[in-house]
């Protein structure tokens, strides 16, 4: 089974509307709407509880990479508290495509492409491998304040993927 701060990744992601600074690469700003500060509240799939908290999104190193921070609170499925957590993730042009590495103290997950409707959705998706889940990031913007977000793994060697947690970001 995951860790805790796994199974809520995908719940807290501070994400909002502006572009990011006037350097940064055209891949950074089709998802611009990334940018900004939201909260978040959501359900973690595999432990039945829940989880909210605060996540920021800016430009860094001038404008040249998204750097996400996020504080989680997690909830067992009584509501009783379960924890907390931080995450950072850094997202970044390479290659003609999108790449983000994330890391929460216990674990790193190196997102390797992108899929992006620009100023609409981001889907990001680590490398397939027979012997590693492949994980899948999905940021899809619903309208201007509201940002929902899936967290989903397919097991090793699978092209199939299930829900691992999934929320709604509300801008602040």
């Amino acid at each position: 089974m995951l860790g805790r701060s796994l199974l809520s990744l995908a719940v807290l992601i501070g994400l909002s509307s502006p572009a990011p600074a006037q350097t940064a690469s055209k891949p950074l700003q089709a998802i611009g709407f990334l940018v900004g500060t939201w909260t978040g509240s959501g359900k973690v799939a595999d432990t039945g509880g829940t989880s909210r908290g605060t996540s920021t999104i800016a430009p860094d190193a001038g404008g040249a990479v998204l750097l996400r921070r996020d504080h989680t609170d997690l909830f067992d499925a009584n509501g009783k508290p379960a924890g907390d957590f931080e995450q950072i993730m850094l997202i970044y042009p390479e290659g003609g495509t999108l790449h983000a590495d994330y890391s929460d103290g216990e674990h790193i997950i190196h997102y390797t492409s992108a899929v992006v409707v620009a100023g609409r959705s981001v889907a990001f998706m680590s490398a397939t491998s027979p012997s590693a889940p492949t994980f899948r990031l999905t940021y899809d913007l619903t309208d201007p304040k509201t940002l929902g977000v899936r967290f989903e793994m397919a097991p090793p060697g699978q092209t199939e993927f299930h829900a691992i947690a999934a929320g709604t970001l509300n801008k602040h």
